[in-house]
């Protein structure tokens, strides 16, 4: 896959602090756990999970099920059928078997920026967030996770991960802006 090119001194940095997540010891449980969380959110099936519970309390929790998945939908077609078919961007080299080849998870065929992984993530965190506030740090800790999780695994460069959390982050402004505009429109 041919990319195109980020600025140079970014892109130096970029790779260099994926090199510095690559070569960073960890215990194998943190390698698991993060290699596991990072499967996980394939899909979104995190967010859908707690989506699902959240569908079963009526009044703002239900709304908040229904405006984080909105969110998580408009970040993966930002992500998946704009942002990365038009950046093309690589995906990490990872020589194998690596100093940690515990950690890595099967590495995707799509382009590396954004990472869609964290804009779905963020968007949900972001959009939940809004209507239950509650929900705010949670799940931005787990979104933030969500994110690490794939430099850490190997597939993305940190400016992948800062990319997609940018673009849900916007995703989930768009669909919340959107939800309010509707709700005064009914009243």
């Amino acid at each position: 896959m041919s990319g195109r090119p980020l600025p140079r001194g970014l892109g130096e940095l970029d790779a260099r602090a994926y090199a510095a997540v690559a070569r960073m010891p960890a215990p194998e449980a943190v390698d698991a756990a993060v290699r596991t969380l990072s499967r996980a959110a394939n899909h979104s099936k995190i967010s859908f999970t707690i989506a699902a519970l959240l569908a079963t309390r009526p009044g703002r929790p239900r709304l908040a099920a229904a405006t984080g998945l909105g969110a998580v939908g408009v970040a993966s077609v930002g992500a998946n059928l704009l942002a990365k078919r038009l950046a093309r961007r690589p995906r990490p080299p990872r020589a194998e078997p690596g100093p940690f080849p515990r950690r890595h998870v099967v590495m995707p065929h799509s382009a590396s920026f954004p990472s869609g992984h964290t804009a779905s993530a963020v968007a949900f965190a972001v959009a939940v967030g809004k209507v239950l506030p509650t929900m705010a740090a949670p799940l931005g800790a787990l979104a933030a996770i969500v994110g690490y999780s794939r430099v850490h695994t190997g597939v993305h460069y940190p400016g992948d991960v800062a990319g997609g959390a940018a673009l849900g982050a916007a995703s989930a402004a768009l669909v919340l802006n959107a939800s309010r505009a509707t709700r005064r429109s009914v009243h």
